[in-house]
């Protein structure tokens, strides 16, 4: 029988799976990066994590303060009873199964217990699929849309600049 549970991860989960991502991606300077800014912000966010047994399939993050060093485009996303939903991540192998739904509903619930009232995310307009979710999810409230900038990744001449669209909904 597979055993599913929802947790805010440790330090050691946090290492355990960023290792693991950047394993995954053949030691991207990207993802070491992603990994050091997550660890360098543990006390401006809450990753939460979802082990099926004892395997890490889904994970998200929520910035919950505007002291985050390294969250983009703050205004009116985070602050003030408001957080910041981001990297969602579930193992491809589980994709469409029920558990990321399963995480982000405990990460909801967890951060309403805690006193936030307003819920933000982001989104590229590419991402259609995901905006549809989102829009099910009740984040239909546009906020405003700006540019990110990813870390370099191995072997480009600058860094990765996408579009977002971002979202709120009230708890």
């Amino acid at each position: 029988m597979k055993k599913y549970k929802c947790l805010i991860a440790d330090l050691e989960m946090i290492n355990k799976k960023w290792d693991k991502e950047i394993e995954d991606h053949h030691n991207s300077i990207q993802w070491i990066e992603f990994k050091n800014i997550s660890i360098k912000n543990r006390n401006t966010r809450i990753v939460y994590m979802g082990v099926l047994n004892d395997e890490i399939i889904t994970e998200a993050t929520a910035i919950i303060s505007e002291d985050d060093l390294d969250m983009q485009n703050k205004d009116k996303l985070v602050g003030n009873k408001t957080a910041y939903l981001t990297a969602f991540r579930t193992n491809k192998h589980y994709e469409e199964r029920g558990y990321f739904s399963k995480l982000y509903k405990y990460m909801e619930n967890d951060l309403k217990i805690k006193g936030f009232q307003k819920l933000t995310l982001g989104v590229e307009p590419c991402e259609v699929r995901n905006m549809q979710i989102y829009f099910k999810w009740g984040y239909i409230n546009f906020i405003k849309t700006a540019f990110e900038i990813y870390p370099l990744e191995n072997n480009a001449d600058e860094p990765e600049k996408v579009m977002v669209n971002y979202y709120s909904k009230k708890l």
